[in-house]
């Protein structure tokens, strides 16, 4: 895989849950591989790490997919925390 001269941007979003701070972060790695991990904090604590190879995508996809499987885990956090307020 060739270095990038301009790689993806990561993201992060924090939400208050109750009195405790949740955020969503998400990296691009370019070493070993392209990958990238979305890592769960809650009140500061790491609580869960996905990663996802990215070394068969094509360079012209690494942001969308990027800013997607941030939206995704985010998304799959909010349905959980509603199901568990009802």
């Amino acid at each position: 895989m060739p270095d990038l001269t301009n790689p993806p941007m990561g993201r992060i979003d924090a939400l208050d849950v109750g009195a405790r701070k949740l955020t969503v972060q998400t990296e691009f790695f370019e070493r070993p591989t392209w990958r990238i991990e979305t890592k769960i904090y809650l009140a500061g604590a790491l609580k869960k790490v996905h990663t996802l190879d990215l070394s068969e995508t094509p360079v012209e996809e690494l942001q969308k997919t990027v800013n997607q499987f941030h939206q995704v885990k985010l998304e799959e956090i909010v349905a959980g925390l509603r199901k568990l307020a009802q």
